[in-house]
């Protein structure tokens, strides 16, 4: 016996006393279609929370709609976590599904096109952002799509909490939509998600006007990942500071501005659970 074939042999039987094979190489051997399940599920809307019995049941119970947010890793000035986009898409995500009720929610996609890596432009100037190509961005949301219209999705859906997140998404759910023409499975750029506009003019109707203090940040950004975690908006230290504010708007008392970002989740969640509806009762083959 040679030495490599030694060296094999060797390794195979390690694996096969630890398990290796059956734990890490191939897939648990899967129940038969109709078996139950052992256990109760969980009370959740995302995916990765879920056990894959308890997404095929839920596709059983007509929940036939995922939803694919797409966040970023990206500077949010001095007071703001880089992952901001990624924490406020766990709150909105979560309420526009279980405001639609037939819909679960993808892992959020948290790498998306931040400006050019090599010679950095955009975000890219500032330590702590990830950026990927377009290229990249596209053709990761092509194979997340696919991925859930082979499990049976009718409605995948495209969200995404920032602007550079915009024009892939749109371009991806056209390529699909064209390729998948005579399918049952068809993918929605649903961009009413991004529309800060209406938000800040609802705030504003609500007596709270901004000044921009130029500054990557804002009362509803504040707010909403106040109500995430004050953590992820530096409570403790900003007030120890006194810089608890953003735009001329005071953020104390912080269970008040936690208060603000609940309503603001909501806001926004209805607002694109709506457009959702109307995207997904369009009429396909």
């Amino acid at each position: 016996m040679s030495s490599r074939t030694y060296g094999v042999a060797a390794l195979a039987a390690v694996c096969l006393a630890t398990g290796f094979f059956v734990s890490n190489v191939f897939p648990s051997q899967p129940p038969k279609p109709a078996d139950a399940r052992p256990i109760a599920g969980h009370d959740t809307v995302f995916v990765e929370e879920m056990t894959w019995m308890e997404v095929r049941d839920a596709l059983k119970e007509k929940k036939t709609t995922v939803i694919v947010p797409t966040g970023g890793v990206e500077e949010n000035g001095p007071y703001v976590v880089t992952g901001k986009h990624n924490y406020i898409l766990r709150a909105t995500a979560d309420a526009i599904a279980r405001k639609l009720g037939n819909a679960l929610v993808a892992p959020i996609v948290p790498f998306v096109p931040e400006g050019r890596i090599d010679l950095p432009t955009g975000h890219m100037k500032f330590p702590g952002t990830i950026s990927v190509s377009e290229d990249t961005y596209q053709r990761l949301l092509t194979d997340i799509c696919a991925s859930f219209r082979a499990h049976g999705f009718r409605d995948i859906v495209l969200i995404g909490d920032s602007g550079g997140n915009q024009k892939g998404m749109k371009a991806v759910a056209a390529d699909l939509n064209k390729k998948w023409a005579d399918g049952k499975t068809r993918v929605h750029f649903v961009p009413e998600y991004y529309d800060h506009e209406s938000v800040d003019q609802w705030l504003t109707s609500q007596g709270i006007k901004e000044v921009n203090e130029g500054f990557h940040d804002s009362f509803a950004v504040s707010a909403t990942l106040a109500a995430v975690d004050p953590v992820l908006i530096r409570a403790k230290q900003r007030q120890a500071a006194k810089k608890f504010s953003i735009n001329g708007i005071d953020l104390a008392p912080l269970e008040k501005t936690a208060e603000w970002g609940k309503k603001i989740i909501d806001f926004r969640a209805d607002a694109t659970a709506k457009a959702i509806r109307k995207a997904t009762a369009e009429p396909r083959p």
